[in-house]
């Protein structure tokens, strides 16, 4: 473990996908902690699928710390129905980022991935050992193999250039910003906003997938922001790191949660001809635990954040 890393109050940090869920909590973390040069660029401002453009940014800008959070993202369906999109456009960011940034001399470079890098049937709770020891789960394995490239990648720069070049693997997210898309969003944002409606339209039932269940783990976004600076100033090793909040709950707790916090009065039900999913997806966090970070924001304190910021965006 290398010693810590002091990055000075004005040193120049750009946050790719500093507007998403888990960038803008990035960002604000940093502002918080008095970083003063923060560089952001909007999808309108700088395309990441253009490696010309990229290449331009990094001389021009000269961060010396980069952390991608920018990453074409969706849910099940989303993954299923464009998996080119999902495949190509995920390579083509992260190639721009890591290259452009050994290129551009840049002191250390943070690749963010996601739990789905883990094989299908992979030993719970999630170990970093187990990647590649078998098959993806189907449903989103052209994410998967992009992450997976960006961590290889990210371990080939430092093999082979001797750049201080680190990943994490955040579990399932959510947060200020999240995408509540019900074609697109993850299990958390879509149960908010199908809870939200049913509450505003008077609904006596909110039907829900599956059985409730599987067991899922979730960290809130600003936890994550907490880890990745700990990990820029602590952390300097080839192996990926798991980045949960070793907590879990069933998926039917969870959606009770959900239904008290926003106050909707009528039934759950459990359509049991969908699927679950997968039956439990907890990660191993140990080796970021051992650096002495702890998630602060508990579930239900959680939840009750978020739906204040979808009730300021969409309420």
């Amino acid at each position: 473990m290398a010693g810590r890393m002091d990055i000075a109050q004005d040193a120049r940090i750009y946050v790719a996908g500093h507007r998403g869920l888990v960038g803008s909590a990035i960002w604000r973390e940093l502002e918080r902690r008095g970083f003063n040069r923060l560089i952001g660029r909007t999808h309108a401002e700088l395309d990441l699928l253009d490696g010309a453009a990229v290449r331009k940014f990094y001389a021009q800008e000269k961060p010396e710390y980069v952390v991608d959070a920018a990453a074409k993202v969706g849910g099940i369906l989303a993954n299923d129905q464009r998996p080119a999109d999902f495949l190509f456009e995920n390579l083509q960011i992260q190639n721009n980022l890591i290259h452009g940034a050994y290129e551009a001399g840049v002191r250390k470079f943070l690749f963010l991935g996601s739990s789905c890098i883990y094989p299908r049937l992979a030993p719970q709770p999630l170990k970093e050992e187990s990647l590649l020891s078998g098959p993806l789960e189907p449903t989103n394995e052209w994410y998967a193999v992009a992450k997976i490239a960006g961590i290889k990648l990210c371990q080939a720069y430092r093999r082979q250039h001797g750049c201080d070049f680190i990943s994490a693997m955040p579990t399932n997210m959510y947060g200020p910003n999240d995408n509540y898309d019900l074609q697109s969003s993850h299990v958390l944002p879509a149960l908010i906003r199908k809870f939200h409606e049913a509450k505003a339209a008077h609904a006596p039932t909110v039907t829900c997938w599956g059985t409730g269940s599987p067991m899922r783990e979730f960290l809130y976004s600003d936890d994550l922001a907490r880890a990745c600076v700990v990990l820029l100033e602590y952390y300097s090793e080839e192996q990926f790191i798991n980045v949960g909040s070793a907590r879990e709950v069933s998926v039917r707790e969870l959606t009770e949660t959900v239904k008290r916090i926003v106050g909707f009065a009528g039934e759950v039900v459990w359509d049991t001809t969908k699927p679950d999913g997968t039956p439990r997806k907890l990660m191993d966090s140990s080796r970021l635990l051992a650096l002495g970070w702890r998630p602060q924001v508990d579930l239900e304190r959680g939840i009750r954040l978020a739906y204040e910021d979808f009730l300021k965006r969409f309420g």
